[in-house]
């Protein structure tokens, strides 16, 4: 059994910032690539950054110079620094993650977290 549980959402007025967390925890043998994901209202659900085990990162050019992706393999935590935010950073904000357990590697979603930018 494996737990994915995010943190760290509100409400934030434009240009402020929000740390998004995302935590695993259960029968982990290991984390492979970790994620994040965002669904505008309406829309579809897009990647948003990635982190390798390596700490190898991959970030959309939409937000690249703006959010930060991170990992702590210790405390099986993924991390999303977001500033400068912008209404359209507007999201629920997923993590997501191929973990091996004793039965194999599964991607994990967490429950998402409400983003919401505005004055």
């Amino acid at each position: 059994q494996v737990q994915f549980v995010e943190s760290g959402g509100g409400l934030v007025q434009p240009g402020g910032s929000l740390r998004l967390s995302c935590a695993a925890s259960g029968n982990i043998w290991s984390i492979y690539d970790m994620r994040w994901y965002r669904q505008p209202p309406g829309k579809q659900r897009d990647l948003v950054a990635g982190i390798s085990s390596e700490g190898i990162t991959n970030i959309v050019n939409s937000v690249k110079d703006r959010f930060i992706i991170a990992r702590d393999n210790a405390k099986n935590t993924v991390y999303l620094q977001m500033n400068s935010l912008k209404p359209e950073d507007t999201a629920v904000y997923y993590c997501n993650a191929d973990i091996r357990t004793q039965t194999g590697v599964t991607g994990y979603w967490g429950q998402g977290t409400q983003v919401t930018v505005s004055s």
